[in-house]
């Protein structure tokens, strides 16, 4: 690396001249290289050579070539050169490295080339460092359009119309209007026909690279003398080397594509046609509740608790009007199973919540509750809370769960030496339970760190992900293990419930993420198309979308019935750690370690807002129960609340306050932090970084993490 480092060059652009070309004269020739059926004259090859040495100076070397060959004493220039061979095959700013690029695919005749190649490039791009993945994807852009059409080129249609399918999957999300249109291309006259083609064919290419991606990009290229690759990126790219990092929005910039060509083709993808509206209610757990509050509120004695439900009945008719106008309708939902009295009982307890529910905003700002877990030893990996309050899980790294009662009562699982036939009743089970105090469970059966935690919404089961490649199901009542779910094959980082609880989904090292059901041991759905690690994954509101994050610095939003990627959002600069979507299904809020929050709308796939403040990498995200107020737990040991109410926020020019951190010599230095005008309130802890963030029914802020020392 060092040594590949030294030779490369200094200017910004790569491929502008000469200079920066990619040179093979020293490669050795091509091992897999090109399908070009001409035989070039030894006299040809020894005369391309010989310019080749008298344009890098090499005049002792130039004389012997001269004699040896008994060349004669007159000047061979390309131009002498081109009489012999059509510049179109070499390209029309012929260079000797072209020259020597072009003869050296001559004298192959493998017509699999450009696909073999293409593949070995492509699974390099897969298994390189996610910082340099996106840049080298959009590098493959272009080399992949010209590809395909040099194959169309040299009537190896059928080799065309191969490669367009295999890879063309790579590149739709940002480039589907220019991919369907080549896709009409079936015979060589068509490139001179096609206005597309002729633009990619007369245009180069622009690219933006860090000057560490183009030299890796460059190694590979020679190391494995890939002469068809290396020739597409001299004629058609113009690659721009940059300090830092490349943006993915930096494909909207001007010197990037083709000048005056739409590049950056996203908004096109994201115009799909989604369903963002709310869950309808079941039509049996709907006439069950009304009836239910009709026989309470119906009672002669006027006593609270008719009063109560009477107040819930007409919240609850609310509540069925609005299903019945932005709910999904029945063809529209995924499929469930049959109700069942617990989803009743959960619905009344909803209401009873809705009722006594804070309004928050700017000017009613919540309460936050702070549970801060001491002794750890750094070994806490995730922690969650149950929807109704009663229990608090954290996963740690000795591979095991740990639950406690937040309501102090004693968690009491079954004894093991019982005969299951001897239970005939709730008070023959509730006498099998075993006589402890405690208010905690240890939960062991992981074989690896636990990364990923969640409760159902009946707080009945618990589900968990682990480094050792299984999800497990866990009851809350027995406090045992149920089931192992097996199916990726590295370590899942993130397991979510989807809101009636009988789904789940996974995200996984594997670069995937997987929709399960509690009733099957394998994968319903994989979602494939992130190019690295899915970090964080959030089923949508009514079940029928899941949203992924990724360390590609993308959000994903996914059909569970197709399978497919319908939107995705680009614009982090950083790995990004945790998504929430609000509760009326329409915006959805990312963030990571780029220290931002972005807040996005579903519908169109644009960003709506950026929110800054945040001074670490941020770890989980909730919005209010109206969707008017964002919460935010970070690594800088904050909860922060934004206004997501007009989602018009600015960023601030520079926050007037300082906040002390370590650097890495841990050295205390200030800090200035520009903060958007969004930003209500900072709740700060007391050494805690925050792990997790929830909203209860009642908009009661719940913040868990744990200790640690400064």
């Amino acid at each position: 690396m060092s040594n590949k480092k030294a030779e490369m060059p200094e200017e910004s652009t790569a491929n502008g001249g000469d200079s920066n070309r990619i040179d093979n004269s020293n490669s050795g020739g091509a091992s897999s290289a090109g399908a070009g059926g001409r035989n070039a004259s030894q006299k040809h090859i020894e005369k391309i050579v010989l310019q080749y040495l008298k344009s890098k100076g090499y005049k002792d070397a130039e004389k012997a070539l001269r004699e040896n060959a008994m060349l004669d004493t007159a000047e061979t220039t390309l131009g002498d050169l081109s009489n012999a061979f059509p510049a179109s095959e070499v390209g029309s700013d012929a260079s000797v490295p072209n020259w020597i690029l072009f003869y050296n695919e001559a004298e192959q005749g493998n017509p699999d080339a450009y696909s073999q190649s293409y593949k070995e490039l492509r699974r390099w791009i897969d298994n390189s460092l996610d910082v340099y993945k996106h840049e080298l994807y959009a590098a493959s852009y272009p080399i992949f359009v010209h590809s395909y059409l040099d194959l169309l080129g040299r009537e190896l249609y059928e080799k065309a119309a191969e490669f367009m399918e295999l890879y063309s999957c790579d590149h739709r999300v940002f480039h589907s209007k220019d991919i369907s249109a080549l896709e009409t291309l079936k015979a060589k006259s068509h490139i001179q026909e096609n206005e597309l083609a002729k633009l990619y064919r007369e245009n180069k290419y622009g690219v933006r690279m860090t000057r560490v991606g183009f030299e890796l990009l460059l190694s590979f290229l020679q190391d494995h003398h890939y002469t068809l690759l290396m020739r597409t990126v001299n004629q058609h790219l113009n690659i721009r080397t940059i300090d830092g990092t490349v943006p993915i929005s930096s494909e909207a910039e001007a010197d990037v594509g083709i000048t005056g060509h739409t590049q950056n083709q996203l908004d096109h993808f994201n115009s799909q046609e989604i369903v963002l509206g709310s869950a309808s209610l079941d039509p049996f757990v709907r006439d069950e509740v009304e009836r239910t509050l009709q026989s309470e509120a119906g009672r002669r004695i006027k006593d609270n608790t008719s009063r109560e439900a009477a107040g819930m009945l007409e919240t609850f008719s609310k509540i069925k009007q609005d299903s019945s106008v932005n709910g999904l309708s029945s063809r529209e939902a995924i499929p469930m199973p049959p109700p069942r009295g617990i989803e009743i009982e959960q619905q009344i307890a909803n209401l009873k919540a809705v009722r006594k529910r804070i309004s928050l905003g700017p000017a009613a700002l919540p309460s936050i509750c702070m549970y801060t877990l001491h002794n750890t030893n750094n070994t806490m990996n995730c922690a969650t809370v149950s929807e109704d309050l009663s229990l608090l899980a954290g996963g740690f790294s000795e591979s095991y769960i740990k639950i406690w009662s937040l309501k102090r009562e004693p968690l009491r699982g079954l004894t093991s030496n019982f005969y299951p036939n001897s239970v005939n009743s709730v008070e023959d089970a509730e006498m099998l339970r075993e006589k402890t105090t405690d208010d905690y469970r240890k939960l062991v059966g992981h074989s690896g760190p636990v990364f990923g935690l969640d409760i159902s919404f009946d707080s009945k089961y618990l589900i968990s992900s682990s480094e050792d490649k299984t999800t497990r199901l866990w009851s809350l009542d027995t406090f045992t293990n149920v089931v192992c779910y097996k199916g990726h094959n590295y370590p899942i980082w993130d397991v979510s419930f989807a809101p009636q609880g009988f789904y789940f989904a996974t995200a996984s090292h594997d670069r995937t993420a997987r929709l399960w059901s509690c009733d099957h041991i394998y994968a319903l759905r994989i979602f494939a198309g992130h190019l690295s690690d899915v970090n964080c994954v959030r089923f949508h509101p009514n079940s029928k979308y899941v949203v992924t994050g990724s360390c590609d610095k993308t959000v994903r939003l996914w059909d569970v019935q197709r399978g497919s990627c319908v939107r995705v959002f680009t614009g982090h600069t950083g790995s990004i750690d945790t998504v929430a979507i609000s509760p009326d299904g329409r915006i959805m809020a990312s963030a990571g370690e780029d220290q931002t929050v972005n807040v996005w709308d579903l519908g169109s796939g644009r960003r709506m807002d950026t929110l800054t403040g945040h001074t670490g990498p941020v770890y989980s995200l909730t919005f209010s129960q109206e969707g008017t107020l964002l919460l935010s737990g970070s690594a800088d040991e904050t909860v922060r609340a934004w206004n997501q109410a007009s989602n018009s926020s600015k960023p601030a020019a520079v926050s007037s306050s300082e906040r002390k951190k370590r650097d890495a010599a841990g050295i205390w230095k200030s800090k200035r932090v520009a903060e958007s005008e969004a930003l209500l309130e900072t709740w700060r802890t007391k050494s805690t970084p925050v792990y997790t963030i929830a909203m209860s029914k009642r908009n009661l802020g719940i913040a868990i993490g744990a200790f640690t020392l400064s």
